[in-house]
């Protein structure tokens, strides 16, 4: 009867030893030597040690500037305009409408060409051509080079040069486009990469082709790692001073700018720059409180990108 079910006591201990075999393999190979474990908790510990000092230095920097600027901290900085006479009524409205503008115009151009370009390198480009190697290759040195660079192009090409387009706010959109293009393509490219293979194969078995399959399935699961790569891209535009007063950025604008207009403009970080240097103590209060309403715009235009991409994950 034992031998007709396959059951018995020679059977049985056969399965208990195969699972003792198995167990011991299991633990032999998930048990790491002393010395590797010691290694990976000193890394944990060095690598959070390290994020708790940047946080606790940011943190620093922010409390200090909430600090020093509070008591000049009112809805004046967002009403009024700058003044060299009286710190008490001055304000950051003509610098905070300049900064909206650069960063729409900003958004506007890097978001197109930047998706555009990381689609063809991802999607089509073939890396064995010498072009195309030469144009990944560019686009990699490009994000690490110093603004003050992008504002020297942005001056001989875009202000003057081939543009010809004078010191106006659209000069400035397209200078810092420039610097963070590189930023988007690729935040773009590795979004567009991390789409499953299983996606692109299903929608070309379907009979789709692969301009359909790139915009209806790949485009929309990338959304998320794209709009993040424009948060990225919006973080540093709208804190960088050097390029904006090479392409014309005036330290001190009363009136409000428009994005084509050749009668100057301003930025946050420029009327920032202009209050901190000067020797008047009220000034340098409106500096600090200056550096708050760049951070409150900051993360108004960033919260706004956040819901967008979360937005698009839920739905996907």
């Amino acid at each position: 009867m034992a031998a007709a079910t396959g059951g018995g006591p020679g059977t049985e201990r056969t399965r208990l030893a195969s699972s003792g075999a198995r167990a011991v393999t299991l633990r032999q190979l998930s048990t790491q030597p002393r010395a590797d474990v010691w290694k990976g908790n000193i890394f944990l510990a060095v690598v959070l040690l390290a994020v708790t000092l940047a946080l606790a230095g940011l943190a620093a920097i922010i409390l200090q500037a909430a600090i020093e600027g509070a008591p000049a901290f009112s809805t004046k900085l967002f009403t009024n305009g700058p003044s060299t006479i009286n710190p008490e009524d001055a304000g950051f409205r003509p610098a905070l409408i300049g900064t909206l503008y650069l960063i729409l115009g900003v958004i506007f151009l890097v978001v197109p060409l930047g998706v555009a370009a990381a689609v063809y390198l991802e999607e089509y480009a073939d890396g064995e051509r010498w072009w195309n190697r030469t144009v990944e290759l560019n686009v990699q040195n490009l994000a690490g080079v110093p603004s003050i660079i992008y504002g020297i192009l942005g001056l001989a090409f875009i202000v003057r040069g081939p543009l010809d387009l004078g010191f106006i706010l659209a000069a400035g959109s397209l200078t810092l486009a420039l610097l963070v293009l590189p930023t988007v393509i690729l935040a773009s490219r590795e979004a567009i990469r991390a789409v499953p293979p299983s996606i692109r194969e299903g929608s070309l078995a379907l009979g789709a082709t692969q301009w359909q399959t790139i915009r209806r399935q790949v485009l929309p699961a990338a959304i998320p790692g794209v709009v993040t790569g424009v948060i990225l891209a919006i973080s540093r535009a709208i804190g960088e001073t050097a390029p904006l007063l090479l392409v014309g950025a005036a330290t001190f604008v009363t009136f409000n700018p428009t994005f084509t207009g050749d009668n100057g403009y301003s930025a946050l970080p420029v009327l920032i720059f202009n209050y901190a240097s000067r020797p008047q103590e009220e000034f340098r209060v409106l500096a600090a409180a200056g550096v708050i309403v760049m951070l409150i715009a900051l993360l108004a235009m960033n919260s706004f990108a956040i819901w967008l991409r979360n937005r698009y994950e839920q739905q996907w």
